[in-house]
Parts: structure tokens; sequence; C-alpha cells
């Protein structure tokens, strides 16, 4: 994976993009410019395998660009797009992977490490609550019986 650094331009669509980021939805401008410089922007090649299910994780991962599938325990698989976040729980708990993802496409991702996250819960704890509760909203939706076809 390549990382790069997109200068100006790049930060601010860093922050477009992680506002469109349910689990960052909630936090300010502000918030949302000290997440943008914590980020590193990656570029990934097709095929390239962002997580595994099992495996230790500490990072993670919006995507930018490009299309990656998840699938947990070998089946089920989801489709993920620009504005995606995956790895979050690992990042938040320091458990295992719960799925798989791998990159359908080239792709751009903003990766988030477990070292800026911490710094970023130092500096502005404003943000561990509000993610805490973007986390909460989603467990909640998660619970809620879906609809039979």
């Amino acid at each position: 994976m390549a990382r790069g650094t997109r200068g100006r331009r790049g930060k601010d669509r860093k922050v477009e993009l992680l506002r469109d980021v349910p689990l960052f939805s909630a936090c300010t401008g502000r918030e949302l410019k000290r997440i943008a410089s914590l980020v590193d922007e990656v570029d990934v090649p097709e095929g390239k395998v962002l997580m595994r299910q099992g495996k230790p994780g500490t990072d993670c991962f919006v995507i930018a660009e490009g299309t990656a599938k998840a699938s947990m325990r070998g089946r089920k698989s989801v489709r993920l797009g620009p504005g995606s976040c995956v790895g979050e729980m690992s990042l938040l708990d320091g458990n295992p992977r719960s799925a798989t993802v791998t990159a359908e496409t080239p792709m751009q991702i903003l990766v988030l490490g477990s070292r800026a996250f911490s710094r970023l819960l130092d500096d502005v704890p404003e943000v561990g609550r509000r993610i805490m509760k973007a986390l909460a909203v989603r467990l909640r939706d998660a619970e809620r019986p879906q609809p039979q076809h």
C-alpha cells in the first residue's frame, strides 16, 4: 500500500469524506479537521486483503475511492464503496476482526491507526462521546427485526 500526502486540498477532501461517514457524522468541522490531520491516504491495489476475520487489527479504514467486499465466515458478502468505514470495532476494543475485507477494484482509503485514535481521544474527548453515540445507533439498528420477504 502506497502512502501519500495530498496537501491542503487533500485535507479538505478528507474532511468532506469523513463528514459523510456515520461514525464521524456528528463531529464538528473542527473535530473533522483534527481527524483528517491524523489519517493517512493509502492506495490499495485490486485484490488486496485489508483485514482478515479472526486476525488482530489496529487500524480503521474509510473508503475514499473504489469498492471492497466484506464477508463473514466466508459467506454473506457485502459490497462497500466510498464513505464506508471498516475496522472500527477492532480499533475500539482491540479484539480480532469480525470480517474479511478485500479490494474489488483499485482503491484509495483513509487509515486511522490506534495510536492516532488514542491521541485524538486525549486531545478532543468529545469525539469519543460522538463515536460511542454513533455506534449505539448502529447497534440498535442491527438489533431491529428485519422484514421477512
